[in-house]
């Protein structure tokens, strides 16, 4: 089966932000641009009824280092497709949810659709993820059934969550056991492209032990 082209995260688009070790602002290329807020509808999203309150601000993060990619590995999934690409966004662990957003934002700016898209993260909920499970699990999970907008959960929903084209992953906390057979989980579920945004050295660790 052929897959679309992916589109990549470009290093000239970046912009600068991030956290010195000194607590000072220092400019370094970010991977894409500004994420959105948690209670801010994506493109494609009709909405849901009568507008919700809005979650708190999350907490500011600094910002990832750019953008780099890895080339999809040279193997076949059990069904006799090919393996899904993988992109690997370098951020600490407090930046990783804000790299992960911006890099929906982009894929929505080229033409992805909403609801190819699935965001998991490791560590705490992604804000839109929390603020939606305030309503119930119910609610929360016919949304992601539904199946047409992006959708965020974590990590240790693994054997809930459906396989889309395109997984975004965010290590915002340790990569335990757990954390990284579900890094594993999430590339044999991607079915065209894996971004996984976190440190690199964790990242390719666990991907080499999980694979």
């Amino acid at each position: 089966m052929h897959f679309p082209e992916e589109p990549q995260i470009p290093e000239s688009a970046q912009s600068p932000r991030v956290a010195s070790a000194a607590g000072r602002v220092a400019p370094t290329p970010r991977p894409v641009p500004g994420p959105r807020s948690a209670a801010t509808p994506r493109p494609g999203s009709p909405g849901l009824g009568p507008a919700r309150p809005a979650p708190p601000a999350p907490r500011p993060h600094p910002a990832p280092a750019a953008a780099s990619t890895v080339a999809p590995a040279a193997q076949e999934r059990p069904e006799g497709r090919a393996a899904a690409q993988f992109q690997l966004i370098p951020a600490p662990v407090g930046g990783a949810v804000d790299a992960a957003d911006e890099a929906v934002d982009l894929l929505l700016d080229s033409g992805r659709a909403p609801g190819d898209i699935l965001v998991l993260t490791t560590g705490e909920q992604h804000p839109w993820a929390a603020h939606e499970l305030s309503f119930g699990e119910a609610a929360y999970w016919a949304q992601h059934d539904a199946g047409d907008d992006v959708f965020f959960a974590g990590t240790a929903h693994a054997g809930r969550y459906a396989p889309r084209p395109v997984i975004v992953v965010a290590v915002n906390g340790d990569l335990d056991d757990a954390s990284v057979s579900a890094l594993s989980d999430a590339r044999a579920r991607a079915g065209a492209l894996l971004i996984v945004c976190g440190d690199p050295q964790s990242v390719n660790a666990a991907l080499g032990a999980g694979v």
